[in-house]
Parts: structure tokens; sequence; C-alpha cells
């Protein structure tokens, strides 16, 4: 190409790049947020443990099935699916606001993050267990995003306020015994601390065209 013809076609490339470039930018602003839909793990920052359930029922207190802290980052029953509370509007991929009402339902259980006034098994602080059958609970499965901010955002630790109680999403670092042996007490505390700290880990996360924007290591 003769330099005439090439000082004509830089400029649009020059354009092109820039298009590109701020696109990229933006697709990757979005992978920072979490969102409804989303299938992610929960980690305690303080303790270094994930949020983690499976069909184990507590022995003592509600009985219902247990909720506990394990430091694996390769259990896969340490999934959680971000969801609308009972009727409430959270649109598959919609970023999810700090503030907002949300169900965190354990993937392979199908039951509900939930606390309620029983007395957890090894603090003495308020039980936190996996309630309800495919998804569906009551009002005690309802949590609010407390961070600072307008999203809550993946890099940012962000605490979960039980809005039927008044109370934290917690660990504090007791550990259980047979059957569950090393894995850790999570429950609920009425005070904002440096134990209910959580942070968005692996996952998948949902955009609007309910395409997967990325998955880490699920």
């Amino acid at each position: 190409m003769d330099p005439v013809g090439l000082l004509r076609v830089l400029p649009l490339v020059l354009v092109l790049v820039l298009v590109l470039v701020l696109c990229s930018e933006t697709r990757e602003a979005e992978t920072h947020v979490v969102t409804c839909g989303s299938l992610v793990k929960l980690l305690n920052t303080r303790h270094n443990v994930r949020l983690h359930s499976h069909d184990v029922k507590y022995g003592s207190g509600s009985g219902q099935q247990s909720v506990t802290g394990v430091e694996s980052a390769d259990d896969a029953n340490s999934y959680w699916r971000i969801r609308g509370p009972a009727g409430g509007a959270c649109p598959r991929g919609a970023a999810v606001h700090c503030g907002q009402d949300i169900r965190i339902t354990h993937m392979t259980t199908g039951r509900n993050l939930h606390t309620h006034h029983f007395t957890s098994p090894l603090s003495s602080n308020q039980e936190v267990s996996a309630f309800g059958e495919a998804g569906e609970g009551d009002d005690l499965d309802v949590w609010s995003v407390q961070c600072d901010g307008v999203f809550w955002e993946r890099e940012v630790a962000v605490r979960f306020a039980h809005v039927g109680t008044q109370v934290y999403l917690s660990v504090t670092g007791e550990q259980y015994g047979h059957p569950i042996r090393g894995q850790r007490e999570v429950h609920a505390m009425p005070s904002a601390n440096h134990n209910n700290w959580w942070r968005a880990m692996e996952g998948v996360f949902i955009q609007p065209s309910a395409a997967p924007l990325r998955h880490d290591e699920l």
C-alpha cells in the first residue's frame, strides 16, 4: 500500500482498536460483579473456609441439614446459587446491589441458607442450617447483602445480614468431630465484626444474555 493510502486507513484502524479495547474493558468489568443466577463459592476471609453443606443433619437444635466451613477449594458441595426472595425481583444475570435481599441455595441439595432461634452446637451462637425442598423454604431464608458502593463486587468482602432475625453469617473457628471432622461451625452472630466477612470465589457468573460470563474452576 502506498503511503497516502496508509495514512487514509490508519485512523480507521486506530478507531477499531479503541472500540475493541473499550468493549473488552466493559466485559471485564461485568465479570467483577456477582449476578442473580450465578453459582458461587463463598469464602470466609477471617478463617479461610468456604461455605459448605451436605446431607448431614444436626444432632441437636433444629435437626435440619448442617452448614459448615471447609478449607478445600475443590469440594462440589460448596457451590451456592444466588437467587431472589420468593416473589422478589432478581432477573437472571442482573447485578446484585448492595442492600439487596437474596436467597442462597445449596446446589447439590436444593436447600436454602437459613437461620432461626436455635442454638448452634459448638459456639452457642445462632444455628445456621440448609432448609426447604427444591429451592423453596420460608421467609427465614432471606439475607441482605451488606457492602459499600452500588453492586456486590467479587473482589470485595461483604456481609450477609439475616433479614428475619438481624444477625450476620459468621465463622469463629470451632471445629466439628465425627462425622464431619475438621469442618468449621458456621453460625450467626448479632454483631458485625471481622468473623462475618465473605468473598465470592470460584463459580459461574451469569450475564443478562443468560450465557456464562466466566467459569472459574467450576
